[in-house]
């Protein structure tokens, strides 16, 4: 017969064995359960979401006016008197073309004038002096002294040296007409700024030969002039968007030089053809003006450059992040710690923010991380928000 004390300690070690296998049990269970995935979350609220065009390959920021100038006739250049970088005001010459040849003709047409002049003088003196005496032998004539013979002499005489007189007059107005051919021809080699500016870039250098291009044959200009105090933007837009982009309309432009930074613009023209180019997207130009030239001052024409177009707007709509968007119009609520799949309603769109119209309430949390490995409905997730990690329970 078995003692009491024996069959007291076969009880304790049933029970110390079961004891010690359910802790063993837990312990695995801890070791081995599926740790949370960490997720960026961001929460349900309400706010501005507009419906926007962006533009399809990268634009290029452009100056208002910019040319590319070359004297009006081809030659040697003489001066020089502007470098690269330098700002010019309108009308300053900015290169001259050897000219003596032209110096020397308006020089002789000068004296051409001068030289006339004096005949002017001298036969219109004479003139005067036929045209007194003509009337003397008139008043002779009256009073029977002449005779009508001596009379038509005297009168023919005069009208022969006024008639000298006005040919010297023309000759001076020609000698005038010859100096205003040989001051065009000296304006011709100079090159004055069309309007102020800075010089972007010069081609040739003192004793070198310019000319400017024949027609359908570009060459190199001689001076590169941007107008910097107003720049736009020129990019294309798919066709299918273009019927909502209006002149006038608010854009925002971002450039890859600045990240970042948005500058506020409006559309100042949009071409009225669409570009057909093989192997791309039907696209049509449009241009966006920076509003606030003040910010401009450190940008560089040639810069790429991205608008985006408003042209619809809601204030205070519901609304999510557009990254947080899986396919169909689904995203990922947290709920009890777990990534719950869920339908929702969407009405305006941007590539940052959507409104939501059904499906979502204000402050539920939603998942925007959907790149992360494990992201998936169903997952255990913990929510990192604003740089701090917390775990949702």
């Amino acid at each position: 017969m078995q003692s009491p004390f024996k069959s007291r300690f076969f009880s304790f070690r049933i029970i110390f064995v079961l004891a010690v296998f359910v802790l063993l049990l837990a312990a695995g269970w801890y070791w081995t359960r599926p740790q949370p995935v960490a997720v960026m979350v961001s929460q349900v609220g309400r706010g501005t979401v507009e419906a926007t065009v962006a533009n399809t390959r990268a634009g290029t920021v452009k100056a208002c006016r910019r040319a590319r100038l070359a004297p009006p006739a081809g030659g040697q250049i003489a001066r020089l008197l502007v470098h690269e970088g330098e700002r010019v005001s309108a009308g300053q010459v900015l290169l001259e073309l050897w000219h003596d040849d032209l110096a020397a003709q308006e020089k002789l047409a000068r004296e051409q004038l001068n030289s006339a002049q004096a005949r002017i003088h001298e036969a219109c003196t004479v003139a005067d002096e036929a045209g007194r005496a003509a009337v003397r032998m008139r008043q002779l004539k009256e009073r029977g002294f002449i005779s009508e013979e001596g009379l038509d002499q005297s009168v023919s005489a005069a009208k022969a040296r006024r008639a000298s007189c006005e040919a010297m007059r023309a000759e001076a107005g020609q000698a005038r007409q010859r100096i205003a051919v040989a001051r065009a021809n000296l304006d011709r080699i100079q090159l004055r700024a069309p309007f102020a500016g800075i010089v972007a870039e010069v081609t040739g250098e003192l004793g070198e030969y310019t000319t400017p291009s024949p027609p359908g044959i570009p060459t190199p200009p001689a001076i590169d002039l941007i107008d910097d105090s107003c720049l736009y933007v020129s990019a294309p837009i798919d066709e299918v968007d273009a019927p909502n982009v209006l002149v006038g309309g608010e854009g925002r432009i971002t450039l890859d030089a600045m990240s970042g930074r948005h500058f506020a613009g409006k559309v100042r023209r949009i071409a009225p053809y669409v570009l057909d180019l093989e192997k791309q997207a039907r696209t049509v130009e449009v241009e966006v003006q920076f509003d606030n030239p003040a910010e401009t001052k450190s940008l560089l024409v040639g810069y790429s450059a991205d608008v985006e177009i408003v042209y619809t707007s809601r204030p205070d709509v519901l609304r999510i992040p557009t990254a947080a968007l899986l396919e169909g119009n689904r995203v990922l609520v947290i709920r009890d710690g777990m990534a719950e799949a869920r339908q929702i309603q969407l009405g305006l769109s941007n590539w940052e923010y959507s409104e939501v119209t059904a499906g979502l309430s204000e402050g539920e949390q939603i998942i925007t991380s959907l790149d992360r490995e494990g992201v998936k409905s169903g997952a255990h997730v913990s929510a990192e928000m604003a740089g701090a990690k917390k775990t949702v329970p």
